[in-house]
C-alpha cells in the first residue's frame, strides 16, 4: 500500500547546521528505502514564507501569500513510500530525522484508476 508521510515542524526550531544534517540523514534514508523497493518520492519544501494559497469561492479565485492557516508547525516536506501495512509505515516514519523536532503524519494514498502513470 502507498503512504505519504507528511513532515511538520516549527521552522524556527532548527539551529544553524541542523537542517543540513537532517537533509543528509534523509537522503540516506531514501537510499535505504530505495534498496528495499519502498521509495516512491521525497522532498523538503521551501520555507512557509514562500507559500501561496489558492481558493475559489463563489466562482472567484482568491490568491493569498503564505499558508492558509497559522499553526506552530508547518508542512516542511514529505516521503512517498510503499509499505506492507500501517505498522511498516509507522516504522519508516520513526526513521525520518525530523521526527525528533516535529510530527510525521501518515496518510494512506487513494489510488484512482485512469491517472497517468507516475515517473
Amino acid at each position: 500500500m502507498k503512504y505519504i508521510l507528511l513532515i511538520y515542524s516549527d521552522e524556527n526550531a532548527w539551529a544553524d547546521g541542523e537542517i543540513e544534517r537532517c537533509y543528509g540523514e534523509s537522503v540516506k534514508l531514501t537510499q535505504d528505502l530505495h534498496a528495499n523497493g519502498q521509495y516512491l518520492g521525497a522532498s523538503p519544501l521551501h520555507p512557509v514564507a514562500t507559500a501561496t494559497s489558492v481558493r475559489v469561492r463563489d466562482g472567484k479565485r482568491l490568491v493569498t501569500d503564505g499558508p492558509f492557516a497559522e499553526t506552530r508547525e508547518q508542512l516542511g516536506g514529505y516521503f512517498l513510500i510503499e509499505a506492507q501495512d500501517l505498522d511498516d509505515a509507522i516504522a519508516i516514519a520513526g526513521r525520518i530525522p525530523s521526527v525528533h523536532k516535529g510530527t510525521i503524519e501518515i496518510r494512506p494514498i487513494v489510488e484512482l484508476t485512469g491517472l497517468p502513470p507516475g515517473q
